[in-house]
């Protein structure tokens, strides 16, 4: 089972050079993301006033979105895994590939990286608002459900394409498979809850905007999703072996 190994780690994990590096990796990629990912919101709305959650401010951002995780991940891959979601290091918490301490590390450089992003939004266009995520036509219920989903859909991938031992020469393409869910998925909850899957998202804005409505929303579905995501992929398609078919019998 996953669950048995998980690792709490050592409090030296919070000054380790190492986890250092790895932290502000996770921080300078949260910068990256938000800023691209909700100045495309900011941006569009100053070219079509009232024209960000119009069919093509929605496809705006989910372009948006997809290229600046995409480089998220790639730049930060090498030093902290790319994580630059709560969600993901949460989900690669319970399947064992992160230590407690590691991960609230992670998380503490993930949540200032968003704060920072939105506040550096702010200062460079003049003081606009950057928004903040909220629902449309759908109750809180009905988003966390719609969180979770989306979530465990991003984080999955992340597991198939970045962490599974078998995943070959599919590892390579892992930020863009990651960046193309992410950009899949607000096209499909960008319409009634802004598709945030992932906590730091929401936060940034929320603290900048000061804006707290349904935010519980976007933390407890994401994390849901990111750790089922997790438990499902180290349970079924990591811990257990797999034999390779004779090629006569595919």
């Amino acid at each position: 089972m996953p669950i048995t190994r998980i690792a709490i780690g050592s409090r030296e994990e919070a000054y380790h050079p190492g986890a250092l590096k790895a932290a502000l990796a996770e921080f300078i990629s949260t910068v990256i993301f938000v800023f691209a990912g909700q100045g495309s919101g900011v941006a569009y709305s100053k070219l079509t006033p009232g024209g960000a959650s119009s069919p093509a401010g929605l496809l705006t951002a989910a372009v948006a979105h997809a290229f600046a995780l995409f480089v998220a991940v790639s730049v930060a891959a090498n030093i902290s895994g790319g994580h630059v979601n709560p969600a993901v290091t949460f989900g690669l918490f319970l399947g064992g590939n992160i230590t407690l301490f590691r991960g609230l590390l992670y998380w503490v450089a993930q949540l200032l990286g968003a704060i920072v992003a939105c506040l550096l939004l702010r200062l460079s266009t003049g003081f606009l608002p950057v928004g903040s995520f909220g629902l449309t036509d759908i109750s809180e219920w009905n988003a966390l459900v719609l969180e979770i989903v989306l979530t465990f859909g991003l984080v999955y991938t992340v597991y198939a394409t970045a962490v599974d031992p078998k995943r070959g020469s599919v590892g390579t393409i892992a930020p863009l498979a990651i960046g193309f869910i992410v950009g899949a998925n607000i096209l499909i909850g960008g319409a009634f809850d802004g598709a945030s899957m992932n906590p730091a998202v929401s936060f940034g804005p929320a603290v900048v905007s000061w804006a707290w409505k349904h935010h519980w929303v976007y933390w407890a579905g994401p994390l849901i999703g990111g750790g089922l995501a997790g438990i499902v992929y180290e349970l079924f398609f990591i811990n257990r072996s797999h034999e390779q078919l004779p090629t006569t019998d595919y």
